[in-house]
Parts: C-alpha cells; sequence; structure tokens
C-alpha cells in the first residue's frame, strides 16, 4: 500500500489482485482510514485431481492506518481497476486560529 500526499489531498493505492469490488470495504473516520477486503477461494479442481502447488493468497485482508490530517469524507473518492484500489482523500480545510484579546 502507497500513501502519497500533496497540499489538497492524500493518495492510496492498494494491490488488491483477484478480488471483486463487491468485496472491498473502505471506511474513513476523522484521519483513520482502515481498508479491508476478502480474496474467496473458487474451487478449480476436478474430481480425481491432485493439488500439487498452491501459492495464491485466499482470505481476509485489513489495513488501516492513521493520516497527518483529517480527511473531507464528503469529497472522498475510491477507484478500483485491475486489481489496483485508488483513494483520492482530500484534506479537511482546517479553520484558522483565532486570537483573543486579554482583557
Amino acid at each position: 500500500m502507497d500513501v502519497t500526499e500533496n497540499d489538497q489531498a492524500y493518495q492510496v493505492l492498494a494491490e488488491l489482485p483477484g478480488v471483486k469490488k463487491e468485496e472491498i470495504s473502505v471506511t474513513i473516520s476523522g484521519n483513520e482510514v482502515a481498508v479491508s477486503a476478502e480474496v474467496k477461494h473458487e474451487k478449480d479442481v476436478e474430481n480425481g485431481e491432485t493439488v500439487l502447488r498452491a501459492e495464491r493468497y485466499y482470505g481476509k485482508f485489513q489495513r488501516a492506518f492513521a493520516l497527518g490530517q483529517e480527511v473531507d469524507e464528503a469529497t472522498a473518492q475510491a477507484k478500483y481497476n485491475d486489481g489496483v484500489l485508488e483513494l483520492t482523500l482530500p484534506k479537511k480545510t482546517v479553520a484558522a486560529a483565532k486570537r483573543l484579546e486579554v482583557q
């Protein structure tokens, strides 16, 4: 999983080969991002066949991480194409600090 940023947004790229789009879940809460998915095992062994080698991964995947600034959930986007999940997570604008006059 690669995470980059510029002044306006964070960009996340995650390779999820063999995962169907419907099996991917992305949640955002403040500056916390969680990505989970599941690769389901599809039986491809016929009667009488024996598996000699199996190196493909099946099961659940979950990754959670914190970003340096809160994400604007309303404008965040997720795209999945050719086994790569791409998240565009705009940063929330931070209100300018207000100076209080001491009386």
